[in-house]
């Protein structure tokens, strides 16, 4: 199975007349997403890939029935194109976009909760449900059905990590960027709490680093909560205190967020934390052998 989107979830791009828009609204076509309209203020009656362009998220609703949005429209633009997809009952919406202003962020999230929204990102590369729907940029060669969940605050480790568990033979069921800014909507916690619920995911990769404490609220909600297996790795071993490491979000201030805590509270959880990206397989072999052998 898949959680947050499916092979039914039909997608609205919005910014989808721009180079980064309609790039990747053709790759998510090719992977199979039903990508049905897309908005671009002022490109109404357009056409992208055959997809139709409208002017305003009301107008794409007003003609189909949209579950998900898709952001690539610029920084200063991102809080109303999100506030727009909320107020057009749009679900699912997903900020590619990076530097948004906290005070934007803050007001999205805000804006997400009174709607019943679920905000992904900002700052992601996406979610896909393999085989079903990709919403993002990710590469579509990757993302091969199977049962292991993955959850990463990373995009370009999220991808060397399930490029090395397919070359080990191990497909993936749903793979959730939670985005690299300071604030974000899903948390580890909430993504952890659907893959428990997916019976066909067998195991969990849980891909973070230094910064926050959302692997430590993660962990504790491991010990407590989950019988499904997890598997982690974190980035910035290295990171000095104060540094900013590529991520808004991963920044290490006051002792807090470091990485000894972040594996310090995973390994009392039971999760096995690997060194390096490529050993995330084996571990995911040795704690799945020792489930299968009770």
């Amino acid at each position: 199975m898949a959680i947050y989107v499916d092979g039914d979830t039909q997608v609205l791009v919005q910014g989808i007349t721009g180079k980064q828009g309609s790039f990747h609204a053709g790759q998510m076509l090719a992977y199979g997403t039903k990508v049905v309209a897309g908005v671009s203020p002022g490109k109404g009656g357009q056409k992208v890939h055959d997809i139709p362009v409208y002017d305003t998220v009301q107008a794409a609703c007003a003609e189909h029935s949209i579950h998900a949005s898709i952001i690539f429209v610029p920084a200063a633009f991102a809080k109303d194109a999100a506030l727009e997809a909320f107020h057009s009952g749009i679900k699912l919406v997903a900020v590619i976009t990076e530097h948004i202003p906290v005070h934007d962020a803050m007001e999205i999230m805000a804006q997400a909760k009174i709607h019943g929204a679920t905000v992904v990102g900002p700052n992601t590369y996406g979610l896909v449900s393999s085989g079903l729907c990709k919403i993002g940029i990710m590469p579509n060669n990757f993302f091969k059905p199977g049962k292991i969940g993955v959850v990463a605050r990373s995009g370009t480790l999220s991808y060397e990590i399930v490029g090395n568990l397919l070359e080990a033979g191990y497909g993936t069921s749903t793979v959730v960027g939670l985005g690299g800014d300071r604030i974000v909507g899903l948390s580890f916690v909430d993504v952890l709490q659907e893959f428990e619920k997916d019976a066909e995911t067998e195991a969990i990769v849980m891909v973070g680093e230094i910064g926050g404490n959302a692997e430590e609220e993660a962990a504790e909600f491991i010990k407590s909560s989950m019988d499904t297996p997890v598997v982690a790795y974190l980035a910035g071993k290295s990171a000095p205190e104060g540094k900013r490491m590529g991520h808004a979000g991963a920044i290490i201030e006051r002792g807090k967020g470091t990485f000894a805590s972040k594996e310090s509270a995973l390994k009392n959880a039971g999760v096995p934390v690997a060194d390096l990206p490529f050993e995330v397989p084996k571990l995911l072999e040795e704690i799945l052998t020792g489930r299968r052998g009770k």
